[in-house]
């Protein structure tokens, strides 16, 4: 199998790409960024590219892959709406539009959140947004589109979060999170189960399109 991963910087995405570093059943591993990851294996590929509002310039690199795990996003707080949209809608569309075609048996996932829109008519911003780019990749056509909506993460492997806040809390809280996950297996879920879940959907399918902690548990767990 090979694999798209964007955002293989941040937190999820960087779990992600470990986890198809180490299966030995994904052959070729492409990352497509700002800036290149710092890891270095023989099945690695980096593209870095600037608009992410047009692929066209790489189009011809992004043909013969199985699954894209799109895993780009950034926090809303702070972001006004036409900001935020931008990089959450516009950026997943583009891409998802330019992949279709050229993979037309692709399986798409798309890294959502717990609390996400789907009527895109509620009070909070950044869920309505989220509820408009699941609803539209849903519509395009892909073999299988599967939105994943973890609710809290806990990164494993060394992995930090971009965002400071969110950094702050793993540094000094994790511990917390950790004795709510053993209370409450499902209440969280981390970031080797995330890239292990996303790797087995793409396998071997999902058993519905949209995915929760409980549900990207259990797939994660399997996929060990």
């Amino acid at each position: 199998m090979n694999v798209i991963i964007f955002g293989a910087s941040g937190m999820i995405g960087r779990g992600t790409l470990l986890e198809c570093l180490d299966d030995p059943g994904i052959e070729r591993v492409l990352t497509i960024g700002r800036s290149p990851v710092p890891d270095q294996h023989p099945k690695l590929r980096q593209i870095s590219h600037s608009d992410f509002t047009d692929f066209s310039g790489i189009a011809d690199q992004l043909q013969g892959y199985d699954a894209c795990f799109f895993c780009l996003g950034v926090s809303a707080a702070g972001m006004r709406e036409a900001d935020y949209r931008r990089v959450t809608y516009d950026f997943t569309l583009a891409a998802a539009r330019t992949l279709l075609p050229l993979n037309p048996d692709m399986t798409f996932v798309y890294v959502s959140g717990e609390g996400t829109d789907s009527s895109e008519q509620g009070r909070l911003m950044w869920a309505r947004v989220k509820g408009k780019t699941e609803n539209d990749l849903l519509a395009l056509g892909f073999r299988q589109a599967v939105m994943f909506r973890p609710g809290m993460i806990l990164p494993l492997r060394g992995i930090r979060s971009k965002t400071p806040s969110y950094q702050f809390f793993y540094s000094y809280f994790s511990w917390l999170l950790r004795a709510i996950m053993a209370v409450f297996p499902n209440a969280a879920t981390d970031t080797t189960r995330l890239g292990r879940a996303m790797i087995t959907v793409a396998r071997d399918g999902s058993p519905q399109v949209i995915l929760r902690n409980p549900d990207i548990n259990a797939l994660g767990q399997s996929g060990e």
